[in-house]
């Protein structure tokens, strides 16, 4: 089990390869090594519900196992027949192979939400009974899935982009990196994601409608902030009541282990400064821990009990505070990854 898909389905690459500093990575210790910290907002008129938030960068997966000295080939193709050929060839070598899959498609799960970029662990098939075997960060033992659900899940074209048997195929390294360095430039890539935006998870902005909002990293914090002010005035009372409720999801709920992603990077940093002795990582996880608990005070307050607008006010009044808290955690990461590379 794990509290997000990514970080816990290369938690159990790792693991199988038997690589980690020590130990066993843990989940927060390998969302962080992604450098994958990261900051969406939109708020598309239309949509439902009519916002999306996700705290990860686009690219976690790969930037992870290639900071860890992995080489990977991410391949895609809208033919399934040479999407399952991908898969099963990698299993006849004895490699369990990571890859994309619709959460809708999947019957073992129970949420009906479609969300194309999963990422589920194939560990082994049974060509008699065309059934693969899954482990999913959501669900306590492998899982018995059919071809043909596999094959839909694996061929969506829902939020946020199509799934195209997307398929990562990889070569683990014999070692793991020096800690220090790699732990380092993970801080680094976060901290650029959210100063920056580049790594952020945006539709083709072609495709939005021109009253759509659309921002990333830390000046995406603060658009949200603002916008959130705006939301009376810009949605119907129904719209508003699914915007607040859906805090919940995509801050507690939707994969991100917690607060937005930030519990994970805290997490992160409090295994790294275990491990390297370093005061300056673990006051970036208290910062960070600062972040995820205003996150999910913000979640809470929107799906509290009472009126709509006051659940609204309430939000707002937390969502203000979230640019600073988000400002000090990046400073300090910074700060973090200059003492590993000095230490």
């Amino acid at each position: 089990m794990a509290g997000h898909c990514g970080s816990g389905a290369l938690r159990d690459l790792l693991e199988w390869a038997n690589l980690g500093w020590n130990e066993v990575p843990g989940e927060g210790l390998v969302f962080g090594m992604g450098g994958g910290l990261g900051f969406t907002y939109l708020r598309v008129p239309g949509l439902t519900p009519p916002i999306y938030l996700v705290g990860r960068s686009s690219d976690l997966e790969v930037d992870l196992l290639t900071r860890l000295g992995a080489e990977v080939d991410v391949r895609d193709t809208d033919d399934p027949a040479t999407g399952w050929d991908w898969v099963r060839r990698e299993l006849q070598q004895g490699r369990p192979v990571l890859l994309w899959a619709d959460i809708a498609e999947l019957p073992y799960l129970n949420v009906r939400l479609q969300m194309s970029r999963h990422d589920i662990v194939v560990v082994g098939y049974d060509e008699d009974t065309a059934t693969a075997f899954v482990v999913d960060n959501d669900r306590l033992e492998v899982q018995e899935v059919p071809y043909e659900a596999l094959a839909r899940a694996r061929a969506s074209r829902s939020f946020p982009v199509p799934t195209r048997h997307t398929t990562y195929l990889v070569k683990w390294p014999q070692h793991l990196p020096d800690l220090h360095r790699t732990a380092a430039s993970a801080l680094t890539a976060s901290a650029e994601n959210m100063q920056t935006a580049a790594a952020a998870i945006i539709p083709d902005a072609s495709a939005l409608p021109p009253e759509a909002v659309a921002s990333a990293g830390i000046s995406g914090v603060t658009v949200f902030a603002e916008d959130v002010d705006q939301w009376p005035q810009l949605m119907s009372e129904p719209e508003l009541d699914a915007a607040l409720r859906s805090l919940h999801a995509f801050v507690e709920k939707a994969g991100t282990g917690g607060g937005l992603f930030r519990r994970l990077q805290a997490q992160f940093c409090l295994d790294v400064a275990r491990l390297t002795d370093s005061a300056d990582v673990a006051q970036a996880s208290t910062e960070l821990l600062r972040c995820a608990d205003t996150w999910s005070a913000v979640a809470a307050a929107g799906r509290s009990h009472g009126p709509t607008v006051d659940r609204w006010r309430r939000v707002t009044e937390l969502a203000a505070t979230l640019p600073a808290h988000e400002d000090h955690a990046l400073s300090q990461m910074r700060m973090a990854a200059a003492a590993l590379k000095d230490g």
